[in-house]
């Protein structure tokens, strides 16, 4: 993974600067599928940087995706529920970020980027983006949410996905509301939507995050965090293969 780059995009939305982060192995120069990435509720951090880099290590340009606008960095979660709420609040809002991002892998030149090949997968709050996203009718080949909430203010939404949708799943997490996961299944069956929702077993939330230690609450479960980033990278293997 020594190869793999990281590099500042800056860009505006509204006249505000957004700085995402571009993450790919330099020593390629052939065309790669690219991933959008939202981080969780912490934005762009080093956290979210090592996942970036992690992914991009398997072949594909990732953009690490600022939602919250380059002078926001929050330092703990009071400042980052101040960052996200109103995204949440305003999902019209969060998908303009959101297809900025999009926009900017697909237009930076430092990168070469296969535009037929796109996906994106989120985290936590990242996971909600990635979903609505997809839900846009943006042309993804695929959408994973790693922990993340399930529900939408526009159920209907769900027959503009294209791409095919991987939801990972903590059967023990208390931030995703139970209720949220029969919605969503009936939101994808009515949308035809090609689906999978994986639910882990002692998983909480936070299971891919190696500082999350809040117990019953937010838990990093490596084993867990292994299984899921493997079927994560199975569906992008199927979805991306020539």
């Amino acid at each position: 993974m020594s190869a793999v780059t990281v590099q500042s995009v800056v860009y505006q939305i509204d006249g505000i600067e957004y700085e995402s982060r571009l993450v790919f192995d330099a020593d390629v120069v052939s065309p790669r599928p690219g991933l959008v990435m939202a981080p969780n509720w912490m934005g762009v951090s080093e956290g979210a940087e090592r996942i970036a880099q992690s992914v991009a290590s398997k072949g594909y340009v990732v953009l690490l995706a600022d939602l919250y606008g380059q002078a926001v960095r929050p330092q703990n979660g009071d400042e980052a529920a101040a960052a996200m709420m109103p995204l949440k609040n305003d999902r019209a809002l969060l998908n303009k970020r959101m297809q900025a991002a999009l926009d900017q892998l697909q237009s930076q030149t430092v990168a070469s980027v296969n535009s037929a090949k796109l996906a994106a997968f989120g985290f936590c709050f990242g996971g909600c983006c990635a979903l609505e996203l997809a839900r846009t009718g943006a042309p993804l080949k695929t959408v994973v949410s790693f922990h993340g909430t399930l529900d939408t203010p526009n159920p209907a939404d769900g027959k503009n996905i294209k791409g095919k949708v991987l939801v990972l799943h903590g059967a023990s997490d208390p931030l995703v509301p139970k209720e949220q996961l029969p919605a969503f299944e009936q939101e994808m069956n009515d949308a035809g939507v090609d689906w999978t929702l994986t639910s882990f077993g002692g998983a909480y939330h936070s299971f891919t995050d190696t500082e999350a230690n809040n117990p019953g609450v937010q838990m990093y479960n490596k084993t867990v965090a292994d299984r899921a980033f493997a079927s994560m990278h199975y569906l992008l293997d199927e979805v991306f293969q020539d």
